[in-house]
Order: structure tokens, then sequence, then C-alpha cells
């Protein structure tokens, strides 16, 4: 019997019985042009930015069209959630939770042929526990649906940067929650009267699960077909008795969707918003209930309410959290940021789960908390971190005694672990330097985002992309924002730190360098 091109790659993908063709290896998978791929789609994003910004929206239709049909996207794509993401070994509802390279290549035959008329599969519910005693619905898609939504994400996410307003910072490109920490500074430091200020802290009541689809439909930027893929990737995942709302968490685009739906909150007073969480800044004589209401109004048009129990107004001087953080305006007009006591217990919960585990040894410990301790500093490195408490000095000194019970019997010193275990990252209290403006990295300026990704790390890293002139030491181009950069040992010694033997690079290109040693 004599399938078509289209109902082939539906059969093999849907059954996952892979094809044995001697093109379907790691090597071939390994020395695809990924370079290539990465600069077509960068080209067009680019021009669908300034298309956008230019406010041709014809154009732009066209831009994405090309977006969604060329062949860098779609296996850019499937790169992205079988390699890259966070959550690529998470299965969706078909048990699936990794891809073999034959798969892979069923999936991009498959996308070619689909991606003007998607279909998603249910969404598989994981119950995730929040700090409050209940659970929020973590919605995960399958794979094929993942990496549709990736493509989808390519086409839109550079439109809508070109509209998106400049004090909005979760989940955007070249944007981090260190800018947010830092607008928060520069309107309650003293030289501009913060001491006298007070702030709204604004919860938004279920706001992935509440906001509506009409808005995001009336609000996105996309061709027909990419229009009605993302209305049936929003039906999906809806809540049986709210048909006409949510955006399912755990969606590739997900996140994208919230912030289309919520731009333009900023506009209605002084703010700094991430994702769903917003702090409103009030001078003396700025009316909170008038501000109260006309947010509430926006948030109504578009199906969302405030949380009247998590919402309150606060005075600078009492302090408040965000992100993760601690501020407050001291009694002498100083502004001060620390980690929350949240934040601090949580983490202080994981290293004690790691320090305290009879599973495995000292040696194996210090390799699992060098990557917390130094995610958690680097968070906080804006902060105020001298002191025992924020120094670590107390959890070290813990775990030092326990791998001093550990470690007698072994050559490695409890002295020398507890240094891998918890490495020194310098802090610069208030120091970090926000986006200019409305900047995208779809703006084309590659020199200004490039040398603005290399400050975000520190140590031989920042060295080395600084020696390399910003650009990855195995493909050549310059480090944007979009992916993370590794620090590669050349010999493969880790313990060798010589300058010769470092090389950033981008994670996709480090797990390509390895892939000859175990599988891609």
């Amino acid at each position: 019997m004599l399938f078509s091109r289209r109902v082939a790659a539906n059969y093999l993908f849907a059954t996952f019985t892979p094809i044995r063709h001697s093109e379907y290896t790691s090597e071939s998978w390994k020395n695809l042009t990924w370079k290539k791929y990465r600069r077509e789609l960068f080209r067009l994003q680019k021009r669908l930015f300034k298309a956008v910004q230019a406010k041709d929206m014809q154009k732009a239709r066209s831009l994405q069209k090309l977006i969604l049909k060329s062949r860098a996207a779609r296996l850019l794509a499937i790169r992205q959630v079988t390699q890259l993401n966070a959550g690529k070994k998470t299965a969706g509802i078909d048990g699936k939770a990794s891809l073999n390279i034959e798969e892979r290549f069923a999936l991009e035959e498959l996308l070619k042929n689909q991606y003007h008329n998607w279909h998603h599969n249910k969404l598989r519910e994981i119950p995730i526990p929040k700090k409050d005693g209940k659970t929020r619905i973590l919605k995960v898609p399958t794979i094929a649906d993942r990496a549709w939504q990736a493509i989808a994400k390519y086409a839109l996410e550079p439109a809508h940067e070109a509209t998106f307003h400049e004090k909005s910072y979760g989940f955007r490109p070249g944007r981090s929650a260190h800018d947010a920490q830092k607008i928060l500074f520069n309107n309650l430091r003293s030289f501009c009267n913060g001491i006298d200020k007070r702030v709204i802290e604004l919860d938004i009541e279920k706001c992935f699960d509440r906001i509506g689809h009409t808005t995001i439909m009336d609000n996105l930027i996309a061709p027909k077909g990419l229009k009605i893929g993302i209305f049936r990737c929003l039906k999906a995942g809806i809540h049986p008795e709210f048909p006409e709302q949510g955006t399912p968490q755990g969606g590739v685009v997900s996140p994208l969707l919230a912030n289309i739906a919520l731009n333009g909150v900023e506009e209605i007073h002084q703010s700094v918003r991430y994702a769903d969480d917003m702090v409103i800044i009030l001078k003396p004589n700025d009316n909170a209930k008038e501000i109260l209401e006309k947010i509430s109004q926006f948030l109504a048009d578009r199906g969302m309410n405030i949380s009247e129990r998590k919402t309150k107004i606060t005075a600078s001087t009492d302090g408040f959290d965000f992100l993760g953080w601690h501020f407050k305006v001291q009694s002498n007009g100083k502004f001060r940021c620390v980690p929350s006591v949240d934040n601090f217990k949580a983490f202080r919960k994981k290293v004690k789960a790691i320090v305290n585990c009879s599973n495995y040894g000292s040696k194996v410990k210090a390799e699992k908390l060098a990557p917390l301790v130094r995610g958690w500093r680097n968070y906080h490195k804006f902060c105020k971190m001298d002191g025992t408490r924020f120094s670590l000095w107390h959890i070290s000194n813990r775990t030092f005694k326990v791998f001093n019970k550990e470690t007698k019997n072994d050559r490695y010193s409890s002295k020398t672990l507890i240094k891998k275990a918890f490495p020194v990252v310098p802090y610069s209290e208030n120091k970090h330097v926000n986006v200019k403006g409305n900047k995208s990295p779809f703006d084309g300026d590659i020199t200004y985002w490039s040398e603005r990704n290399s400050k975000l790390y520190d140590g031989e890293t920042s060295k080395a992309l600084k020696r390399q002139n910003h650009a990855c030491g195995h493909c050549r181009l310059k480090m944007l924002s979009e992916e993370r950069v590794h620090l590669h040992h050349i010999d493969g010694n880790h313990n060798n730190w010589k300058t010769k033997n470092l090389l950033a690079v981008h994670e996709s290109c480090h797990d390509y360098i390895h892939m000859s040693k175990g599988k891609p």
C-alpha cells in the first residue's frame, strides 16, 4: 500500500517506528548546518521586528509565514525542545520523554507538512504544590506539540517585542529579573525620596487560568493559519468550568501569550512588571484607590481579577517582597535589597537535603552543591550580601562538619570539598545596568547584545568571552541572550583551569563537542 508523503510522516511519528536510513545517525544530526540555520532564522526575525516597528503588518505576516515554513525554524525548534529546554525530559500525555535521531527527522517531516494546520493533543496534568499549601496544575504538551509551539514562538515573539512596554521584564529575550530589581532601586533610593513613597504589591488571581482567549486572539499579530493553531493550543488546555479562559502553564508559547494579554497595564501608572507579578510605585499624592480601580477594569476586560487578599499597599519603609528579594527603605533613606526570607529558607532546604543525604559521599555532594550555591549567589549578586547569614557561613560550617566525618578515609580533604561546594561569587550592590529603553535582541544591534550578554557571567566564563570577542569558541557566532553559555575544558580535564584550556561556547555547541562520547 502506498502512502502519501504527509500520511507517511504522520504514521511514522505517531507510531515512533524508526525508518532505518544511513543518513539518520547521530553524526547526521550533529553535522547539520546549525550555524547557517541560526543565521537564517535570526535574519527573518530581525526583518519581522522592523516591519512591525514600521507598522507594515502585511509584510510582517508574510515574514511570519516564511518563518513557519522554514526548515531552519523546524530543526532549531526540535533541537530546543529535545536538547536545550529545562523540561526536555518531561513526557506529555503520550508518555514520550525523548526522541532518537530517526524520530527527530520524522518530526521535522511532520512539521513540514502540517505546520499550517496543526492539531494539538490533550495535555498531561502535573500537580505542583504552592507555598500556601494549595496546588497549581502544570499542563505539559507532547514533544511534537512543544516543537510546533517553539516554531510559533519564533514567528510571534519578534512581532510582539516591537510592541511590548519597556517596563515589562518577565519571559522576554534580553531582559531579566535584575532589570526589574534595578527599576525599584532607581525609584526608591534616597536621591528620588524613596522614603516618602509607597508601593502596591499587585497580585492577579489565577492569572494564567483566567486570561480570556478573546483578548489573546484579538491582540495576536499573526497570519490566519498560525492564529488557528494558537486557538487550538488554548482549547487543548481549558478548564471545564472556564472554557473561554486560560493559557496552559507548561507550554513553550504560554508565557508569551500571557505577556500579550497583559501588555499595556504598565501604562496606567508608574510600575514594573515581571510576567504576572507587578509592583506599582506611588508618590505621596497619588490616589491608590483610583489606580487600583483602573487596573481592575483593565484586567476585567481580559477576564482576570485582582486578588484582594494578596494585593496590599505598603510603605517603602516597611519593606516588601518581590521576585525572591526583600526591598526596604531604611529610616536614613538608604535603599536596601536582600534575599527574601522565603527565598533563603527554600534555598537552605535544598542544601540540607543534599548534605544530609546518605546515598552518596562527600565528593558527589560537593559536585551537586556547587551549581546550586553558585546559581543562588549569582541571582542575588546585586543585593547586600555581607553578614554571616547571606555569606552562608553557618551553612558551610555545618556542611564542613558533615564532610569531616565522611572523609576520614578519603583523599579529598574537607576544606577542599567545601571550597568546591561553596564557590565565591562577588556581589556589587545595585550595580546592574538595565536594558536601554525598548531595545530588543531582534533589533540587529549584535555588538550591544553580545557585550551585554557577556556581562551576565563572571569568573573564567567572563574572561573567556572577552578573549573571544563575545563570540562562541565553537561556531564563532556572537553570544546573544537566547542560549546559555557553557565553559568547555578543551582537554576534558575539569581540574585544569589554565587559560588556554578554557573555551566559552553555546550550550548546544557544548553538547555537540561531547556528542561523540555519549548519546545525543
